[in-house]
């Protein structure tokens, strides 16, 4: 698949892009590039069980071309409340997509208002006002970090909070996909030359990380393919279907 097709990119534009390694947030790296944009992707470690994104993260940064990659640790998993952070709780298996409306047990608590306050400190280093996340309001799990409201509130609180905010320099926070299906991301990427063979979803990998196929990201994930009639290059487990 052809490499991401890119704008110029400019070292005085540079933007943040929060990596979990998978189909949406990889969208958004190719989003941002494409833009022009100097990308500096973050991801965090921060206990989820599906830990095979850490790596997908690190091969798609190098792969668009990121200008630099971190991995930021904070163990929120050591908390619990959540089936992607605790072995003791189930991940849910088979949920049709009309039932996703319901917080699910999938839910890490706050973690997108953690995630996003870490890379709005990452970014004041770097002298960077742009955020990019790859929250979604259409096609998602029911979680409330997702939402525009949630977005809004937080760009606000960024611009009273920092030193960038007070000077006058606006923080922007980017969701580009937002108020897109599945489908249409899916299409966007690979427009931009994406190569989702690269990315994770799976909230449930057998141990060679290769996907269930039946949790709720895998099912939204592969609605997506067959949606957007795109092939799906994404490795399905063969002991975990």
């Amino acid at each position: 698949m052809p490499k991401v097709a890119m704008q110029p990119l400019s070292q005085n534009n540079p933007g943040v892009v929060l990596l979990s390694g998978g189909l949406d947030s990889t969208t958004v790296l190719a989003i941002a590039q494409n833009q022009g944009y100097t990308c500096h992707t973050l991801a965090f470690d921060y206990g989820q069980r599906h830990r095979y994104e850490l790596d997908a993260c690190a091969r798609i940064a190098d792969s668009l071309g990121a200008a630099s990659h971190r991995v930021f640790e904070l163990n929120i998993g050591q908390f619990g409340g959540s089936a992607l952070t605790s072995s003791e709780l189930e991940v849910p298996k088979d949920r049709d997509e009309s039932s996703m409306d319901d917080i699910p047990v999938t839910y890490v608590p706050a973690r997108n208002l953690v995630f996003l306050s870490i890379a709005l400190g990452y970014a004041e280093t770097l002298g960077a006002t742009d955020l990019f996340i790859g929250v979604n309001a259409i096609d998602y799990s029911g979680y409330p970090d997702c939402r525009p409201a949630f977005i809004d509130s937080f760009t606000q609180t960024a611009n009273l909070a920092t030193k960038l905010g007070v000077d006058g320099s606006a923080i922007r926070v980017h969701t580009p996909l937002i108020d897109l299906t599945k489908a249409q991301i899916v299409a966007r990427g690979t427009e931009l030359g994406v190569d989702y063979a690269m990315t994770h979803s799976c909230y449930d990998p057998d141990e060679t990380g290769g996907a269930c196929g039946r949790c709720d990201s895998c099912v939204l994930r592969r609605n997506g393919f067959i949606e957007a009639g795109i092939e799906d290059p994404t490795r399905y487990s063969t002991t975990n279907a």
